[in-house]
């Protein structure tokens, strides 16, 4: 900053400026209220139908967010003009001292343009007035007061141009719309800033020359910043993605930079996969040119090794895909990578010959599972999309022209059929403590499916968010995540699905997942005659678009998730929950809510019917002459029960935990109301403790089911929802109406005819 520009400066037009902006945030504040409370409370409650679904309501919540992002952009910009304008005006009444301290020796200072001044002699003695005594200096004074106006113009050069940038930064962080970009004052979006730039100048060093404490400062400053938008974006472009990619590299490989402690050492290169990705994927979220410049550099490396001696000279694509299992990325950014990803795979699609998992790439990139060194980057995108729900439906949407529902392979994503039917998994996993049987890539394709059907990223906990405008506590599913679902019904339904739920054992909690989130949409399947005189009042579609199974379609994907004890378990626990809603949904009040009582429990003892069919079948199929084995099997099924006792309800849906998994990986299930009623919280409370209780007690008895056992249970269960619901009237009891429900709701568990009692589903899986 030159000298005179501080000295002269006139700040009323930045203060105007200021001014402007304050007001300006402040009229946002109000419309963002509004545009929450009004716009977007309103859009999520409605019945939203026909174009309106799918378009009018997207927009209105995206407009309703942006307004959102342009009071945080206006209150942002105001809080840096501010305290730049602050810190000026201090700089400038310090020069000013400055230069008053030096004339009293004499001393004045002069710009000379382009930053640079001199100080020279204010008066020289010769050309003073007659009798005029002049202040004595000394060079000391000359080279203090030199030495204290640079210092001024640093300090006052360093916040003019940090804040430049960060207000640049802020902009361009959106092409169209505002950016979210929040903070409180100058100095913590220029630290952020300035703390890239100094991580960026490490990650361009040879990784075998890092030290364990330039590790540790990377690792810290990452998971401190790594959301941040400034400091992300600043460090992927203060960087090359082909410079990225080699330092992760070099640091993963353990025969690299190896000191006295080399446990440490990968412990920080663990970290480093997670923070680095979280980082990059914030910087992604950027729309400025020059990030689309640097995504589309990455992607373009995916095919290409990297020509590097660290982790065997992995390729592009291996080592980004380990990053990308961290962070939320932009969606473009992902199915761009995907689309160049799964074409490069497919190329390469031969037996015994992978381009990955192969005897001389031996590097391992991935740090998160035994079963998993990372060296397929299928896995590692896979996880991407599971975190990415946005991405994950685009990857796998329904191809134009699609028509309702789908029937034919014609109608089924490509990706979706090369990943689930064609492409060739192998299993990856670490020489010492690893299990071959699994396929960490299977897991990966369910968790990324999770995502595209549901909506939530497939580890995310749906009860935990409480403002309706960001995702959560709500059923996210929309047309777009039924078209998703309609494949997957239609793949693992079709006459393979037995085979390939067999052999992709690791899908079967996330096919269960997605099950149970369908769980409404499968029960109007099968309403009705075949595909006539479907029953949308009873039924009614909680979105927009829903998924059309078709009868036989819904049948048929239930009798193979019913093959697995995982996924017979968890959808089920869905039907049964949903079926108990029905009731608390259509209380014994009228004749219209006793036929649909009645029509709900049909339906779903049908549904349970064809899942118990398909359970017991299996595991006489398994296990052939094997009673005892058949028997453990059909325990383990029937004691599906004890779900219940982790289910949180709100919102009009249902949390349901996965048996054997974390807290966070939880079944979304959709219910028939939004309140709770009698008949959901029996199934979970005290008839939960009541199962538990018994298997504590005895728990050889409860391993030891023939399928005579299986079925009472099964039908019991029928028989207890029935009774639940007309004991909560007692007049009820004397209707004549109720005469043939417990014979009909039996029919439509076991089925009628020599046909039915297999369900018309698929049959089990024969090895």
């Amino acid at each position: 900053m030159d000298l005179d520009a501080l000295r002269f400066a006139n700040f009323s037009q930045l203060g105007e400026a200021i001014t402007d902006w304050t007001q300006m945030a402040k009229k946002l504040e109000t419309l963002k209220s509004d545009a929450k409370d009004n716009l977007g409370g309103k859009a999520a409650k409605a019945r939203w139908a026909g174009e309106n679904a799918t378009v009018t309501r997207t927009f209105v919540e995206k407009t309703a967010g942006e307004f959102a992002d342009a009071h945080t952009q206006a209150r942002t910009v105001t809080r840096i003009l501010s305290d730049t304008r602050d810190e000026l005006v201090s700089f400038r009444t310090e020069l000013t001292e400055a230069i008053a301290q030096g004339a009293k020796k004499n001393l004045t200072v002069r710009d000379t343009g382009e930053g640079s001044f001199t100080v020279t002699m204010n008066i020289h003695p010769d050309r003073a007035a007659k009798g005029t005594t002049l202040p004595e200096h000394s060079q000391s004074d000359v080279d203090g007061l030199r030495d204290r106006v640079e210092a001024i113009l640093k300090k006052a050069t360093h916040s003019d141009t940090s804040a430049a940038e960060a207000l640049r930064l802020i902009v361009d962080q959106a092409t169209y719309g505002f950016s979210g970009a929040d903070y409180a004052d100058r100095d913590s979006a220029a630290k952020a800033v300035a703390e890239a730039e100094a991580i960026a100048k490490i990650l361009k060093k040879d990784p075998a020359d890092i030290t364990p404490t330039e590790l540790n400062k990377v690792n810290g400053t990452l998971a401190t910043y790594g959301k941040d938008p400034l400091f992300a974006e600043k460090l992927a472009t203060s960087t090359t993605p082909d410079g990225l990619l080699k330092f992760y590299a070099g640091i993963a490989d353990p025969y690299q930079g190896y000191g006295a402690d080399p446990k440490q050492r990968m412990e920080q290169a663990k970290l480093l996969q997670k923070n680095l990705g979280i980082a990059l994927g914030t910087a992604t979220l950027s729309d400025s040119a020059a990030m689309r410049s640097w995504e589309q550099k990455m992607i373009k490396l995916g095919p290409d090794e990297l020509g590097t001696d660290h982790a065997n000279n992995p390729r592009g694509f291996a080592v980004m895909s380990n990053l990308m299992r961290f962070g939320d990325y932009d969606d473009r950014f992902l199915n761009d990578y995907g689309e160049k990803l799964v074409a490069f795979d497919k190329e390469r699609n031969v037996e015994h010959m992978s381009p990955w998992i192969n005897n001389w790439n031996n590097g391992d990139l991935n740090f998160y599972s035994k079963n998993d060194r990372g060296r397929d980057p299928m896995t590692g995108f896979l996880e991407a999309l599971g975190h990415n729900p946005g991405a994950a439906t685009e990857f796998f949407a329904q191809p134009e022209g699609a028509g309702a529902g789908v029937d034919k392979e014609s109608e089924v994503n490509q990706n979706l059929k090369y990943l689930t039917k064609d492409r060739i998994w192998l299993s990856d996993v670490y020489v010492m403590g690893g299990d071959n049987k699994i396929i960490a890539g299977h897991d990966s394709l369910g968790h990324a499916l999770e995502a595209a059907t549901t909506g939530y990223a497939y580890d995310a906990d749906p009860m935990t968010a409480k403002d309706p405008m960001i995702p959560g506590n709500r059923d996210l599913r929309t047309a777009e995540t039924a078209g998703v679902m309609e494949q997957v019904a239609f793949l693992y339904g079709s006459e393979d699905g037995p085979k390939m739920l067999h052999e992709q054992s690791q899908l079967a909690d996330s096919l269960g997942k997605m099950g149970a989130a369908y769980i409404d949409d499968i029960n109007y399947s099968l309403s009705g005659i075949g595909d006539r005189a479907k029953d949308e009042e009873l039924f009614p579609p909680k979105y927009q678009g829903r998924a059309g199974l078709g009868e036989q379609g819904a049948i048929n994907f239930l009798s193979v998730l019913g093959q697995n004890e995982t996924s017979h378990g968890v959808v089920t626990t869905a039907q049964h929950l949903y079926t108990l809603s029905m009731l608390d949904a259509n209380p014994p009040t009228s004749e219209a809510n006793i036929n649909n009582a009645h029509d709900a429990l049909t339906t779903g003892g049908e549904a349970r019917g064809i899942l118990d069919h398909s359970r017991v079948q299996q595991a006489e199929t398994t296990f052939k002459d094997e009673a005892e084995q058949q028997n453990k099997s059909l325990g383990r099924s029937g004691d599906w029960v004890k779900l219940g006792a982790g289910v949180v309800v709100g919102g009009g849906i249902a949390a349901i935990p996965v048996p054997g998994s974390t807290a966070a990986a939880l079944v979304v299930a959709p219910l028939a109301a939004d309140t709770v009623g009698n008949a959901v919280n029996t199934f979970i409370g005290h008839e939960i403790d009541k199962g538990i209780d018994k298997a504590e007690k005895d728990p050889a008895e409860q391993a030891q089911f023939t399928s005579q056992q299986f079925y009472g249970q099964g039908i019991q269960q029928q028989a207890d929802a029935y009774m639940a619901y007309i004991e909560g009237n007692p007049q009820l009891k004397q209707d004549t109406n109720l005469r043939n429900w417990p014979q009909d709701i039996e029919h439509s568990y076991f089925g009628t005819g020599s046909q039915q009692n297999d369900y018309r589903g698929r049959p089990a899986y024969k090895d």
